[in-house]
């Protein structure tokens, strides 16, 4: 399998609302969703060579609390290391969205 530009795939709101759910239901008491402004994604899109963004799940031994570490990904693949890193996302709970069909 492949990287590029165009890879993942879009779903349905019916398979999100699956995927959400399940995981949801299946881990009561784990964060639900993380968010990232745009103006940080952007930083991480408009570094030259980058064609994507590789999320890793990451865990703050400090607060005991997950959270995600974003990297941008280049041509070949391999993490862009040295530049834009972002991490300590806004995590729902506690800010969640208020009528999002993806939450219970």
């Amino acid at each position: 399998m492949e990287i590029n530009q165009n890879s993942s795939e879009v779903v349905s709101l019916t398979e999100a609302q699956s995927y959400t759910h399940a995981f949801q239901n299946q881990n009561p008491e784990a964060i639900k969703a993380y968010f990232a402004g745009i103006d940080k994604i952007k930083l991480i899109l408009e570094q030259e060579g980058c064609i994507g963004i590789r999320f890793y799940n990451g865990y703050d031994l400090e607060s005991e609390k997950a959270n995600l570490v974003l990297v941008g990904v280049n041509e070949a693949g391999e993490d862009m290391e040295l530049d834009t890193i972002l991490e300590r996302l806004f995590t729902c709970p506690p800010i969640c969205a208020h009528k999002s069909s993806l939450m219970l």
